[in-house]
């Protein structure tokens, strides 16, 4: 037998030995490789979660593997983030999709998923730009979305005045 770690007692901080009865250094190395992937999912989870704000519908979930040492170690996740524009509200739907473009991208080495939903994000703010300016366009030209000439809106205070001259 030999001994793989000693701990203090987690009840009467008195350090015990954890024995086991076969040490295999390749097992061990398995294990601080589990660990390591451990770490960095859940950092990498962690920072969509940090940047995603009121657009993640909820916590990071994991996927393990059980590790030689019987301990479970992430070495997968997800943050479910609301990618879906805002109703009616294309000014707001650009700041979202900045935001969710922003959490898609935050980890030190985001995967392939993680930047297509950075693209997504990004044709979303386009297509919200592109409301944008059609809108600030039919306001300044005098024609609704269907080609038709609006009747000019008249300020009631300039009424009075044409009237009074």
């Amino acid at each position: 037998m030999a001994i793989s770690s000693i701990n203090p007692c987690s009840k009467c901080g008195i350090e015990t030995q954890k024995l086991n009865n076969n040490p295999n250094s390749e097992q061990q190395k398995e294990v601080q490789k589990l660990r390591q992937r451990d770490m960095e999912v859940r950092a990498h989870e962690a920072a969509h979660l940090a940047v995603a704000g009121q657009y993640a519908t909820g916590g990071a979930s994991f996927q393990y593997v059980k590790g030689p040492d019987g301990q479970r170690y992430a070495v997968g996740g997800e943050v479910k983030i609301d990618t879906s524009p805002v109703k009616n509200d294309p000014q707001a739907t650009v700041q979202k999709a900045k935001q969710i473009r922003s959490a898609a991208l935050a980890p030190a080495n985001p995967s392939g998923a993680d930047r297509a939903i950075a693209a997504q994000a990004t044709k979303m703010e386009m297509e919200a730009q592109i409301e944008l300016a059609q809108k600030k366009s039919e306001e300044t030209s005098g024609y609704d979305k269907n080609g038709n000439k609006e009747k000019p809106q008249l300020d009631p205070v300039i009424l009075i005045l044409l009237f009074e001259c």
